[in-house]
């Protein structure tokens, strides 16, 4: 059974008569940073625990963006082999030089990392830890005109101690070492709390850093300036919400266009929809940015909402990161990530074709294998403000101890679940509690459960952040909806659409589950 294979776009940022509506992605791009290089834009953002990771976004106009890589394949720390719940990726920055493409990274646990990659749609190098710490995050590279480079960071709280501050390391031209002891260049604490992901420039010989103040929530965007990389720096805030809809607004990058109008890209905290990119124009005055529009002539941008498009760039077709996936090629659709390192032990393309084969093992080292301890849930973002996803299962080869479903994940999660066990299928709807690393799983209410060994699920997400479940039960009649449930964010991340198969013992040889679809459409005709 197939999906409809017509594709349609879930959210469509470009109006197609010039203009262009904020946000350009509704899906958890945290903390992006984007460069151009010739007429093309990169992007790239966090991924925590979520792997592949570090995705790698192209674009030719700045609004219309497609997902065609992932940096990193594997975290190296065994500590990731399980969910590492709001640990392991956070905000990377990426530049072009010496003609090839870096990305660093703050792994808050464990320090800071490069990779590079002459082709930044092949293949990345293995992450390499060029800065070992806790608490050191946010790190941008910068390469001089003397030919000296550094990294800029920030600092946080949860892991050194303290926050507010940004700091400078000296780094050899590689990218392969820092060379010098860390020094503070910034103390935003009395007037800039919370600065963290900087940006570094260089306009005019003039050092400059584009930061986020204030706290992801209620925050604004601050301009540094000095004549030495090492400060002291002048401050100036050149964003905020103004009188505009779009909290925050927090943190992001700079970019320019062949033309020489410059761009910035931005998150947005938007609860359980994660973090969304936002494109603002930027304007220089005073030898300051302002970025957004200044409707107070005050020398401080407010987001825009609706907007011209960049001139003179290449007139793209409309386009957005994959959402569907009828599961047909010989890889997985980038869209997917799992909840930590994962293994071709994992998923088959190839034992049925046209479908994708989930093995339910466990992954958790423990008794009983709770989702939220699993490796091999397979998730995908939120895409836009609501939206139905739809899968159908083959569940006819799940053995005793193997659960497969549909779920919703965030702080909390809810799934519609199939279960074998030693008196027979079971079908009911689930929800998770507790907080921090613990989680409990009750089952709400139970179904009898069709006899074909085979499952439509559906998910309805609705623009308050709430969802509900049902199954097909015969033709076009579906089931009453469960109970509505709210996912709430997770830390640092938005929840997540998945599909998975687990188990509570390595039932691996003889257990198998198949996905023939997932299918994810706006609902009411968002688009």
């Amino acid at each position: 059974m197939q999906m409809n294979n017509k594709k349609k776009m879930v959210w469509q940022s470009d109006l197609g008569d010039g203009r262009y509506r904020n946000p350009i992605l509704y899906a958890d791009y945290s903390d992006p940073d984007v460069i151009r290089v010739g007429d093309t834009y990169y992007m790239t953002a966090s991924s925590f625990n979520f792997m592949p990771g570090l995705p790698i976004l192209t674009s030719k106009d700045l609004v219309n963006w497609e997902l065609v890589n992932h940096a990193v394949k594997r975290l190296p720390y065994d500590i990731y082999d399980k969910p590492a719940h709001a640990k392991g990726i956070w905000a990377p920055s990426i530049r072009y030089h010496d003609n090839k493409f870096w990305i660093c990274v703050g792994m808050p646990d464990e320090g800071i990392f490069m990779t590079t990659a002459t082709d930044p749609l092949g293949e990345w190098t293995p992450l390499r830890c060029i800065w070992e710490g806790k608490g050191f995050i946010d790190p941008c590279p910068f390469w001089d005109d003397d030919g000296k480079a550094y990294i800029i960071h920030a600092y946080a709280n949860s892991r050194i101690g303290f926050k507010s501050r940004l700091g400078i390391l000296e780094m050899d031209a590689e990218g392969t070492k820092c060379l010098s002891e860390d020094k503070f260049i910034f103390d935003g604490t009395v007037t800039q709390p919370t600065i963290e992901g900087p940006k570094v420039y260089k306009r005019d010989g003039m050092y400059y850093i584009l930061a986020p103040a204030g706290g992801v929530t209620y925050g604004w965007q601050t301009a540094l300036r000095s004549s030495n990389i090492y400060g002291p720096y002048e401050e100036k805030k050149v964003m905020h919400q103004g009188s505009a809809n779009t909290n925050g607004p927090h943190q992001g990058g700079l970019v320019d266009t062949p033309g020489g109008e410059e761009w910035f890209i931005h998150f947005q905290d938007k609860g359980v929809y994660g973090r969304i990119a936002h494109l603002q124009p930027v304007q220089w005055k005073d030898g300051w940015p302002i970025i957004g529009i200044d409707k107070e002539n005050k020398g401080i941008g407010e987001p825009v909402e609706v907007y011209k498009k960049p001139d003179g760039l290449i007139n793209s077709q409309l386009s957005e990161p994959d959402t569907s996936d009828d599961f047909d090629k010989d890889k997985l659709g980038l869209q997917w990530q799992w909840m930590a390192n994962y293994s071709q032990d994992f998923y088959s393309l190839t034992e049925r074709e046209g479908s994708l084969c989930l093995y339910p093992i466990n992954t958790t080292g423990d008794d009983k294998a709770l989702i939220w301890n699993s490796a091999n849930i397979l998730t995908q973002k939120i895409p836009c403000p609501a939206f139905t996803a739809k899968t159908h299962i083959d569940f006819s080869q799940l053995p005793i101890g193997g659960k497969t479903g549909l779920i919703l994940i965030g702080g909390q999660y809810a799934s519609l679940c199939i279960e074998n066990t030693a008196t027979g299928i079971r079908l009911y709807y689930l929800e998770s509690s507790g907080d921090g690393e613990v989680r409990d799983e009750h089952i709400i209410e139970e179904y009898t459960c069709p006899k074909n060994n085979n499952l439509i699920c559906k998910m309805n997400f609705y623009e308050d952040g709430t969802a509900e479940f049902s199954y097909l039960i015969e033709d076009d009649k579906w089931s009453i909806p469960t109970r509505r449930f709210s996912p709430k964010g997770a830390v640092w991340v938005g929840a997540k659409i998945g599909i998975y198969a687990i188990s509570n013992c390595d039932i691996r040889p003889k257990g198998k589950v198949f996905f023939d679809y997932v299918e994810v459409e706006a609902m009411n005709g968002e688009v």
